[in-house]
């Protein structure tokens, strides 16, 4: 059996559909027709060459829903359930399992042989820009409720599983603590809506471009700040003081990009803490040294952990009352038109783009 797959063949240009054989599955491992990919800013990041990918050319696409055509063995899911043909999963990255990172910290994502999506040669089938992807042994594989949608369980195997992998690190959220969140793609509104459950006192957003601003408010934050009126960190900066008695705020999430890490800094109040999940490449950064010695305490988040990826789908489940998570999703399209995804992504014209390999 072949499957359809979007190929980068060279960046910036558009992607080619390719026919490639099923590879046979290794023990362990599972097919899943794909009901869902979303894209992400990681994914446009490679399709520019700010991020290299593993191999060329190569399949995008590492948030992926599907339902499971075929396993190869006694294959369980988190909760140590069999799996059948005909569940609906999300999947986390593949590990070793036995090296200093997997055994002795618990560290995975620090495991060298961690085996992330999107970003392998077609005939590995690895991609969510396909018909169909392997999910390979080392894995674990996370079950979808009938509430969650395959476009919104999509999302959450990577935005909202690394969001909660950074709230894990941060810790508790004390009721007088401000939260700000650098960023209004999926992760920075993830983050938001995290913050507001978690019972932060008020929540702030700086982000752009005002469609993705708008779905902070409707998540949960108390103000927002399209940065296409305030272009400048010192007209940030001086947003944030005011709305925090001049010190800035108790916790900033740096959910943008890399060079988001040098303002975020500046906006934690003395003593604070700081959380950095977006990473988009780049030249090394400028940082001021006495940006150092303000006491503020500093957590960087390499993807996230399985628990992570269970915990996200839960978040969905339990939360749909609270957060209209349908307002993250933007444009649907077919595998033929993941290019035009790309382009939107991009250029922020969409928040989280949806590729439907089987729509009609």
């Amino acid at each position: 059996m072949d499957s359809k797959v979007a190929v980068i063949t060279a960046l910036h240009e558009e992607l080619e559909i390719w026919s490639v054989p099923i590879p046979e599955l290794q023990p362990g491992g599972a097919l899943v027709r794909v009901d869902a990919a979303t894209l992400c800013g990681t994914d446009a990041h490679r399709w520019e060459g700010h991020i290299p990918s593993n191999e060329s050319p190569f399949v995008p696409g590492h948030e992926t829903c599907g339902t499971i055509v075929e396993l190869r063995g006694d294959v369980r899911d988190i909760l140590n359930v069999p799996l059948k043909p005909g569940d609906r999963v999300i999947s986390s990255y593949a590990h070793c399992g036995h090296c200093y990172y997997c055994r002795v910290t618990r560290q995975t994502t620090l495991c060298a042989e961690n085996t992330n999506y999107g970003t392998w040669s077609p005939a590995k089938m690895m991609g969510g820009c396909a018909e169909y992807h392997v999910f390979p042994p080392g894995t674990t594989l996370v079950r979808v409720p009938d509430e969650v949608s395959s476009e919104l369980a999509a999302s959450a195997a990577c935005a909202l599983r690394t969001v909660l992998h950074g709230f894990e690190q941060l810790g508790t959220i004390a009721t007088h603590e401000s939260v700000l969140v650098l960023g209004a793609g999926p992760l920075g509104l993830y983050a938001t809506a995290l913050a507001r459950d978690r019972g932060a006192k008020r929540v702030y957003t700086i982000g752009a471009p005002a469609l993705r601003v708008s779905v902070a408010t409707a998540w949960g934050a108390d103000e927002v700040l399209d940065m296409d009126t305030a272009p400048t960190l010192a007209e940030r900066l001086a947003w944030i003081r005011a709305r925090t008695g001049g010190r800035g705020a108790d916790i900033v999430f740096n959910c943008a990009n890399s060079v988001a890490f040098v303002d975020g800094m500046n906006m934690a109040r003395p003593g604070g803490r700081f959380v950095s999940l977006g990473h988009s490449g780049g030249p090394p950064l400028a940082l001021d040294p006495d940006l150092l010695f303000r006491g503020v305490r500093i957590d960087t988040v390499v993807m996230a952990e399985a628990r992570h990826f269970y915990q996200a789908i839960e978040f969905l489940a339990t939360r749909a009352g609270a957060f209209p998570f349908e307002k993250l999703l933007s444009n649907r399209f077919p595998l033929e038109r993941t290019t035009d995804a790309l382009r939107g992504m991009a250029a922020l014209l969409e928040i989280k783009p949806v590729i439907l390999p089987h729509s009609e």
